[in-house]
Protein backbone atom coordinates (compact mmCIF):
# COMPACT_ATOMS: atom_id res chain seq x y z
CA UNK A 1 0.00 0.00 0.00
CA UNK A 2 1.27 3.78 -0.72
CA UNK A 3 2.14 5.88 1.49
CA UNK A 4 -0.68 8.68 2.79
CA UNK A 5 -0.94 11.61 5.19
CA UNK A 6 -3.72 13.27 6.45
CA UNK A 7 -5.25 16.09 4.84
CA UNK A 8 -7.34 17.38 7.36
CA UNK A 9 -9.78 14.44 8.01
CA UNK A 10 -8.77 12.69 4.21
CA UNK A 11 -5.99 10.88 3.44
CA UNK A 12 -4.08 11.76 0.71
CA UNK A 13 -0.39 11.14 -0.61
CA UNK A 14 1.93 13.25 0.16
CA UNK A 15 2.90 14.99 -3.11
CA UNK A 16 -1.35 15.52 -2.84
CA UNK A 17 -0.59 17.02 0.55
CA UNK A 18 1.66 19.41 -0.28
CA UNK A 19 -0.24 20.93 -3.35
CA UNK A 20 -3.10 20.95 -1.37
CA UNK A 21 -1.87 22.94 1.69
CA UNK A 22 -0.46 25.02 -0.84
CA UNK A 23 -3.58 25.98 -2.69
CA UNK A 24 -4.65 26.60 1.21
CA UNK A 25 -2.42 29.43 1.63
CA UNK A 26 -2.42 30.91 -1.49
CA UNK A 27 -6.60 30.78 -1.19
CA UNK A 28 -6.40 32.40 2.17
CA UNK A 29 -2.90 34.86 2.00
CA UNK A 30 -4.60 38.11 1.06
CA UNK A 31 -6.99 37.88 4.63
CA UNK A 32 -5.00 35.74 6.73
CA UNK A 33 -3.96 38.45 9.21
CA UNK A 34 -7.71 39.55 9.17
CA UNK A 35 -9.47 36.57 9.82
CA UNK A 36 -6.40 35.07 12.39
CA UNK A 37 -8.28 38.18 14.37
CA UNK A 38 -11.79 37.26 13.54
CA UNK A 39 -11.48 33.31 14.41
CA UNK A 40 -9.62 34.04 18.16
CA UNK A 41 -11.16 37.44 18.90
CA UNK A 42 -7.37 38.92 19.09
CA UNK A 43 -5.78 36.31 21.45
CA UNK A 44 -3.45 35.37 18.88
CA UNK A 45 -1.88 38.96 18.95
CA UNK A 46 -1.61 38.05 23.12
CA UNK A 47 -0.37 34.11 21.91
CA UNK A 48 2.45 35.21 19.59
CA UNK A 49 3.64 38.34 22.02
CA UNK A 50 4.48 35.11 24.46
CA UNK A 51 5.99 33.16 22.41
CA UNK A 52 8.41 35.91 21.53
CA UNK A 53 9.03 35.96 25.12
CA UNK A 54 9.72 33.16 25.29
CA UNK A 55 12.44 32.96 22.46
CA UNK A 56 14.15 35.61 24.27
CA UNK A 57 15.54 36.88 21.01
CA UNK A 58 18.90 38.47 21.22
CA UNK A 59 21.04 41.19 19.00
CA UNK A 60 23.49 39.47 16.94
CA UNK A 61 21.50 36.57 16.80
CA UNK A 62 20.41 34.41 13.63
CA UNK A 63 16.65 33.25 13.72
CA UNK A 64 14.49 31.44 11.58
CA UNK A 65 11.21 31.84 11.48
CA UNK A 66 9.97 28.93 9.56
CA UNK A 67 6.20 28.76 8.26
CA UNK A 68 6.60 33.04 8.87
CA UNK A 69 4.51 34.01 5.95
CA UNK A 70 3.08 37.48 6.70
CA UNK A 71 5.81 38.04 9.38
CA UNK A 72 3.74 38.11 12.56
CA UNK A 73 6.20 36.58 14.57
CA UNK A 74 9.29 37.87 12.89
CA UNK A 75 8.37 41.89 13.07
CA UNK A 76 8.33 41.11 16.82
CA UNK A 77 11.31 39.02 17.01
CA UNK A 78 13.63 42.16 14.45
CA UNK A 79 12.35 44.55 17.52
CA UNK A 80 14.93 42.95 19.85
CA UNK A 81 17.42 43.38 17.49
CA UNK A 82 18.24 39.37 15.84
CA UNK A 83 18.88 39.11 12.02
CA UNK A 84 15.35 37.70 11.35
CA UNK A 85 15.44 35.08 8.44
CA UNK A 86 11.81 34.36 7.77
CA UNK A 87 10.90 31.46 5.07
CA UNK A 88 7.72 29.45 4.03
CA UNK A 89 6.82 27.71 1.31
CA UNK A 90 4.19 30.07 -0.08
CA UNK A 91 5.10 32.54 -2.06
CA UNK A 92 1.93 34.63 -1.83
CA UNK A 93 2.17 34.40 2.05
CA UNK A 94 5.97 35.76 1.61
CA UNK A 95 4.59 38.79 -0.53
CA UNK A 96 2.16 39.74 1.87
CA UNK A 97 4.66 39.85 4.70
CA UNK A 98 7.25 41.92 2.89
CA UNK A 99 3.99 44.35 1.56
CA UNK A 100 3.76 44.49 5.46
CA UNK A 101 7.32 44.64 6.40
CA UNK A 102 8.00 47.25 3.58
CA UNK A 103 4.68 49.59 5.10
CA UNK A 104 6.03 49.65 8.52
CA UNK A 105 9.67 50.61 7.71
CA UNK A 106 11.36 47.20 8.10
CA UNK A 107 13.61 46.63 5.38
CA UNK A 108 15.94 44.60 7.09
CA UNK A 109 14.67 41.06 7.31
CA UNK A 110 15.90 38.30 4.95
CA UNK A 111 12.82 36.47 3.03
CA UNK A 112 13.55 33.20 1.75
CA UNK A 113 11.07 30.73 0.00
CA UNK A 114 11.72 27.53 1.78
CA UNK A 115 10.10 23.68 2.64
CA UNK A 116 10.52 23.15 5.70
CA UNK A 117 11.70 19.29 5.24
CA UNK A 118 14.49 20.56 2.82
CA UNK A 119 15.98 23.51 3.37
CA UNK A 120 19.19 25.08 1.55
CA UNK A 121 20.40 26.69 4.73
CA UNK A 122 23.96 25.21 5.65
CA UNK A 123 24.06 23.11 8.62
CA UNK A 124 24.63 24.93 12.20
CA UNK A 125 23.72 28.15 11.14
CA UNK A 126 21.14 29.54 13.18
CA UNK A 127 20.91 30.38 17.11
CA UNK A 128 17.18 29.82 16.77
CA UNK A 129 14.40 28.38 15.20
CA UNK A 130 11.01 29.12 15.30
CA UNK A 131 7.60 27.92 13.57
CA UNK A 132 3.75 29.40 14.36
CA UNK A 133 0.98 27.89 13.20
CA UNK A 134 2.66 26.41 10.80
CA UNK A 135 3.80 22.87 11.54
CA UNK A 136 0.53 20.88 11.20
CA UNK A 137 0.52 21.84 7.78
CA UNK A 138 4.17 20.10 6.83
CA UNK A 139 4.03 16.86 4.99
CA UNK A 140 6.44 15.35 6.94
CA UNK A 141 6.63 16.52 10.66
CA UNK A 142 9.75 14.33 11.44
CA UNK A 143 11.21 15.53 8.22
CA UNK A 144 11.09 19.01 9.44
CA UNK A 145 12.31 18.68 12.94
CA UNK A 146 15.08 16.66 11.61
CA UNK A 147 15.81 19.96 9.60
CA UNK A 148 15.22 22.44 12.00
CA UNK A 149 17.82 20.24 14.48
CA UNK A 150 20.73 20.67 11.52
CA UNK A 151 20.45 24.45 11.11
CA UNK A 152 20.90 25.49 14.27
CA UNK A 153 23.92 25.70 16.01
CA UNK A 154 25.02 23.82 18.81
CA UNK A 155 23.22 25.73 21.82
CA UNK A 156 20.56 26.55 19.58
CA UNK A 157 16.97 26.75 20.35
CA UNK A 158 13.54 25.45 18.74
CA UNK A 159 10.20 26.79 19.63
CA UNK A 160 7.21 25.84 18.22
CA UNK A 161 3.54 27.37 18.61
CA UNK A 162 0.60 25.24 17.57
CA UNK A 163 -3.12 24.71 18.37
CA UNK A 164 -3.69 21.23 20.14
CA UNK A 165 -6.32 19.94 21.88
CA UNK A 166 -7.68 21.67 25.23
CA UNK A 167 -8.23 19.85 28.29
CA UNK A 168 -10.43 22.20 30.19
CA UNK A 169 -13.98 20.22 30.71
CA UNK A 170 -16.91 22.49 29.39
CA UNK A 171 -14.73 24.59 27.04
CA UNK A 172 -13.47 21.43 24.80
CA UNK A 173 -17.13 21.20 23.75
CA UNK A 174 -17.47 24.84 22.91
CA UNK A 175 -14.86 24.93 21.15
CA UNK A 176 -15.31 22.49 18.93
CA UNK A 177 -18.79 23.16 17.99
CA UNK A 178 -17.38 27.18 17.27
CA UNK A 179 -14.93 25.53 15.55
CA UNK A 180 -16.32 23.27 13.10
CA UNK A 181 -19.57 24.99 12.88
CA UNK A 182 -18.90 28.67 12.70
CA UNK A 183 -15.44 29.19 11.65
CA UNK A 184 -16.04 28.01 7.69
CA UNK A 185 -18.76 30.66 8.02
CA UNK A 186 -16.48 33.63 9.03
CA UNK A 187 -13.88 32.11 6.32
CA UNK A 188 -17.12 32.40 3.66
CA UNK A 189 -17.86 36.17 4.94
CA UNK A 190 -14.41 37.44 5.30
CA UNK A 191 -12.28 35.57 2.78
CA UNK A 192 -14.72 34.49 0.42
CA UNK A 193 -13.35 30.58 0.98
CA UNK A 194 -15.35 27.85 3.53
CA UNK A 195 -13.07 24.85 2.24
CA UNK A 196 -9.60 26.68 3.29
CA UNK A 197 -11.09 27.41 6.94
CA UNK A 198 -12.53 23.95 7.78
CA UNK A 199 -9.36 21.83 6.46
CA UNK A 200 -7.13 24.28 8.80
CA UNK A 201 -9.90 23.39 11.66
CA UNK A 202 -9.61 19.57 10.62
CA UNK A 203 -5.52 19.86 10.67
CA UNK A 204 -5.69 20.62 13.93
CA UNK A 205 -7.60 17.67 15.46
CA UNK A 206 -5.62 15.17 13.47
CA UNK A 207 -2.54 17.09 14.65
CA UNK A 208 -0.07 15.11 17.27
CA UNK A 209 -0.78 15.61 21.20
CA UNK A 210 0.62 17.26 23.00
CA UNK A 211 2.81 14.42 24.98
CA UNK A 212 3.31 12.99 21.47
CA UNK A 213 4.73 15.85 19.51
CA UNK A 214 7.14 16.29 22.46
CA UNK A 215 8.20 12.95 22.09
CA UNK A 216 8.73 13.50 18.06
CA UNK A 217 10.83 16.78 19.14
CA UNK A 218 13.02 14.59 22.16
CA UNK A 219 13.47 11.77 18.53
CA UNK A 220 14.77 14.69 16.21
CA UNK A 221 17.76 15.21 18.92
CA UNK A 222 16.64 17.86 21.08
CA UNK A 223 16.49 18.01 24.51
CA UNK A 224 15.65 19.70 27.62
CA UNK A 225 12.08 19.83 25.98
CA UNK A 226 8.98 21.30 27.56
CA UNK A 227 5.61 21.89 26.21
CA UNK A 228 3.32 25.03 28.06
CA UNK A 229 -0.29 24.50 27.43
CA UNK A 230 -2.30 27.72 26.76
CA UNK A 231 -6.03 27.57 27.78
CA UNK A 232 -5.68 24.46 28.76
CA UNK A 233 -3.98 23.27 25.68
CA UNK A 234 -6.10 25.06 23.12
CA UNK A 235 -2.36 26.07 22.18
CA UNK A 236 0.86 24.97 23.36
CA UNK A 237 4.40 26.24 23.44
CA UNK A 238 6.57 23.48 22.53
CA UNK A 239 10.66 23.98 23.04
CA UNK A 240 13.74 22.23 22.87
CA UNK A 241 17.50 22.93 22.96
CA UNK A 242 20.31 21.73 20.55
CA UNK A 243 23.73 20.46 22.80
Amino acid sequence: MSETVSFGYDEVSPEEKTAKVGAVFSSVAAKYDVMNDAMSAGMHRLWKDKFVRRVKPQPGEQILDMAGGTGDIAFRMAAHGATITVSDINQEMLDVGIERAMDKGLDDLVWSRQNAETLTFPDRFFDGYTIAFGIRNVTRIDAALAEAYRVLKHGGRFYCLEFSTTQWPGFKEIYDFYSHKLVPRIGEAIAGDADSYRYLIESIRRFPPMPEFEKMIRTAGFVNTRVEPILGGLVAIHSGWKI
